[in-house]
């Protein structure tokens, strides 16, 4: 990960192409212009938040516990992160009603409530 620490330090958030493309254990080299993954372009430690999102389901509980950060730090973080990142082709509906939104995350984040369940509740 380092040299992409690196890459990242010396573009200075520019946008990265990648020419060519080699890999070693067939001998094969690729050549064009490839955009790199945009959650490559995400700093080590937005990467590392997010992992540890994934590997704690979601559980804002323990995303306090493991970053010794609040709540509101913790939601501030990933509103933050979603407007770094793009939807991945997703359609997810822009939800105006912010307060219905917090509380469908809170259900989530205490086990209420299922994503799926959540989803269709903000009808995406």
């Amino acid at each position: 990960m380092h040299n992409w620490k690196k890459l990242l330090e010396l573009s200075r958030g520019k946008r990265i192409v990648v020419k060519k493309v080699y890999i070693p254990e067939d001998n094969l080299t690729i050549e064009g212009d490839f955009q790199l993954p945009q959650m490559s372009t995400l700093s080590e430690e937005d990467q590392k938040f997010i992992v540890a999102f994934i590997k704690t389901h979601g559980s804002i509980k323990q995303m306090e516990s493991i970053f010794n950060i609040s709540y509101p730090t913790v939601k501030n973080k990933l509103n933050e992160l979603s407007k770094k990142v793009d939807n991945y082709g997703l359609q997810i509906k822009d939800v105006k009603d912010t307060e219905s939104l917090s509380r469908v995350l809170d259900k989530i984040s205490s086990g209420e409530m299922k994503v799926k369940d959540a989803l269709k509740e903000l009808g995406t």
